[in-house]
């Protein structure tokens, strides 16, 4: 495949811009529309859509820089073809995701104090996004609520803050700084986007007998796959596809992989197999991330249950179903003791509280947009390419 006559202007946008954009593949009867965005903090994103004749005029958000140039690239051509021109509009000219759910910034960003709070966007009673959001988003179709806590390409190590009340979302800290996952070439941050499911529990007290170890105390984490990079917060409907059981210091840390329900490719994956068909070496990259991404703080690498092999989608299911049992069985005073807040809302039981008590929690910081951001410390350590050698 060569793409010829890709002729599009290079000038500086500003917000509100509108820009007409023609390309045309003289090598078939459809014509294409590539371009790629340039902006400061963001990598060139192509895109590669068909129709017999398509001009596309969009709105620009933000200052960005595009540029192209007539491009002959030979036979290594790897776009994903066919994407629909409202996807396009989706993803480039509305943010903002449907959801019942809603985020409310709290203290100063890049600081030890920060939060992030769940509003229910249906009354605006705050909530607890581990306890208040349903499991599932529609049980019916096995379609699950995923809560985001870190997107893709970021460092923070942001996550459902379990011992606080209403439990928000907060970075971890090591040794009283904030962490940071490290760059572990060829990797940028996390290459997902990553989060948790809520009312689940990976049970300390349980030892799995296919891991032979015990659950690390925490809502089973989730991987989503799919082409949209999410906001932390978001509330994304997902399917299940498969499952890797990583063994993270001695605990069983499942790592259920997923696609946002409403992704361009979620109707063509139905289990795990599917994900290397349409997304070629995803898997084995996500293993080798999960493997090595603490070595550069010392650690070893990481090992797996079943030798690191993806689990497929109905013993996928099945985890998550008994997280979730082990979660009810918390809630009802069943599961041992353990430093884990319970308070909530919605579920009606000994742990819950009212409207006005939850608002309290989150009226102890101010409002994130009242207070300055905490510059970051060394974002050149943030940014570094870390080099490892597994002997």
């Amino acid at each position: 495949m060569s793409i010829r006559s890709i002729n599009l202007l290079t000038r500086q946008t500003i917000p509100g811009s509108l820009i007409s954009i023609i390309g045309i593949n003289n090598n078939f009867h459809n014509r294409y529309i590539y371009f790629s965005f340039k902006h400061p903090h963001q990598s060139f994103k192509y895109h590669h859509l068909s129709s017999a004749s398509l001009s596309i005029n969009f709105s620009i958000s933000k200052n960005v820089h595009y540029k192209q140039q007539p491009y002959n690239i030979g036979n290594k051509v790897h776009f994903v073809q066919n994407h629909q021109l409202r996807k396009f509009f989706a993803t480039k000219t509305n943010n903002k995701m449907s959801t019942n759910y809603s985020v409310d910034n709290r203290g100063a960003l890049n600081s030890l104090d920060y939060r992030i709070y769940f509003k229910n966007d249906s009354n605006g009673k705050i909530i607890s996004p581990w306890h208040d959001i349903p499991l599932f988003a529609d049980k019916s179709a096995k379609q699950y609520n995923m809560v985001v806590e870190i997107p893709r390409w970021t460092n923070e190590k942001m996550e459902i803050a379990t011992a606080e009340p209403m439990t928000p979302i907060k970075q971890d800290v090591k040794k009283g700084a904030l962490r940071y996952v490290k760059n572990v070439f060829p990797h940028k941050g996390y290459i997902w986007n990553y989060g948790a499911f809520p009312q689940t529990w990976e049970n300390p007290n349980h030892i799995d007998q296919g891991t032979k170890a015990k659950g690390d105390n925490d809502p089973i984490d989730v991987i989503e796959i799919g082409s949209r990079i999410a906001k932390r917060g978001d509330v994304i409907p997902v399917k299940i596809l498969g499952t890797i059981a990583l063994i993270d210091e001695g605990e069983t840390d499942w790592k259920i992989i997923t696609i946002d329900t409403r992704d361009e490719l979620a109707g063509q994956m139905n289990n795990v197999d599917d994900v290397e068909k349409l997304l070629p070496g995803l898997l084995r990259a996500t293993v080798e991330w999960f493997r090595i991404y603490k070595i550069p703080d010392g650690k070893p690498a990481n090992k797996f249950a079943f030798n690191g092999e993806a689990k497929d989608r109905e013993f996928a299911e099945k985890v998550v179903e008994e997280t979730h049992q082990y979660w009810r069985e918390m809630m009802e005073n069943k599961a041992g003791e353990h430093q884990l807040d319970l308070k909530n809302i919605t579920l009606g039981n000994s742990y819950t509280i009212n409207d006005e008590q939850a608002k309290q929690f989150l009226e102890t910081r101010p409002a994130s947009n009242t207070v300055e951001p905490n510059p970051i410390a060394d974002q050149v350590a943030i940014d570094k390419w870390h080099h490892v050698k597994l002997i």
